[in-house]
């Protein structure tokens, strides 16, 4: 059966034509799905009976399930288990903002990438996500907290490039006038540094952000913690970046783990500096959230801020990222791996 969820506005109106109905059927079908959320075809009550019939029996229709809710006393970040139809399990978070509530959401069930500091590449890559069960992880946390959703961030479980196909619909999509309508400016894409994708990426345009984990500023450093960094190195990273900043004119985010002892001496730093001092860039420094599974700890308090001072001082714009739902397993893939050690 075909996934209806993922289909866009055109391919939707052909589709409604082969079942012989009037084509302004398909946007009020569309706008069900992607504006009024609705969780099944019986909830489409302007839509004749004979029609919701027609779609229940031609075609799949994605509807995730919570499994779990876990909200911190810290700050009120929610992180979400969700059930896909297969029985997968993925993880979501909400985050409230001043500016706005963002949604970081997750793009594969497990991951093949295997980076040394995160919980996500325990157990590989089971499969990729269609564009609907990406987006339905937006549209049930924003039926669920009852509030709309400003930002989507795309750096849960799962390399986003991994799944290019998927994530460059899911992005169409997420911003069609006709959907959620969510800016493109407003959505940002993680990778750990797949560089043909990310040329084919800077290709297409877009508007969004690109968030590279980078993680370490030496290939040395990088091939410990990230197993990708045998296959690119980090002069062709930064020639992608450079390609993506030509062709879109859109700042790079470079995510930066510190590992204590591992990656946050002042020699790291001034590498750091060095590579991105002729980008249009941002570092993002992020403490790293121990694992129970690995022996990595964060960086200490004052080690973060001189990492952080010797990046201004080279002129680099930096800033540490603000810890959310330290106390309900906030790390990617956390969860979904403890749910699954009850099962």
């Amino acid at each position: 059966m075909q996934d209806i969820k993922s289909f866009t506005l055109e391919e939707l109106k052909s589709e409604i034509e082969k079942l012989g109905e009037k084509p302004f059927r398909a946007k009020q079908l569309y706008q069900w799905m992607h504006q009024k959320l609705a969780r099944s075809f019986d909830e489409m009550t302007n839509l004749p009976f004979s029609l919701r019939e027609k779609c229940t029996r031609e075609y799949e229709y994605t509807s995730i399930k919570e499994v779990k809710m876990q909200e911190s006393a810290i700050d009120g970040t929610r992180k979400y288990l969700f059930e896909l139809k297969d029985g997968s399990l993925v993880e979501s978070v909400w985050m409230k903002y001043k500016h706005g509530n963002s949604v970081c959401i997750s793009s594969q069930v497990g991951c093949r990438m295997g980076c040394a500091f995160c919980a996500s590449a325990i157990g590989g890559l089971e499969r990729s996500l269609t564009p609907s069960e990406m987006l339905d992880q937006i549209y049930a946390v924003t039926l669920l907290t009852g509030e709309r959703v400003s930002n989507v961030v795309v750096m849960g479980t799962g390399e986003p490039l991994d799944n290019y196909d998927a994530l460059l619909r899911f992005i169409r999509l997420l911003t069609d006038e006709n959907g959620l309508h969510i800016s493109q400016r407003n959505l940002t894409v993680s990778t750990c540094g797949l560089v043909p994708q990310m040329l084919k990426l800077a290709d297409e345009q877009l508007q969004i952000t690109l968030a590279l984990s980078l993680h370490a500023s030496s290939d040395e450093k990088r091939k410990e913690l990230m197993p990708v960094a045998n296959k690119y190195s980090i002069a062709e990273l930064m020639e992608a970046c450079r390609y993506y900043f030509e062709k879109t004119k859109r700042r790079i985010t470079f995510e930066y783990s510190l590992v204590g002892g591992v990656n946050d001496r002042p020699e790291d730093a001034e590498r750091l500096a060095e590579l991105t001092k002729d980008l249009n860039c941002h570092v993002n420094l992020i403490p790293v959230n121990p694992i129970k599974e690995r022996d990595f700890v964060q960086s200490k308090g004052a080690e973060i801020a001189s990492f952080k001072n010797k990046l201004e001082k080279n002129g680099i714009n930096v800033t540490i990222r603000r810890e959310m739902g330290r106390d309900i397993d906030g790390a990617c893939g956390q969860l979904r791996r403890r749910q699954k050690a009850l099962q």
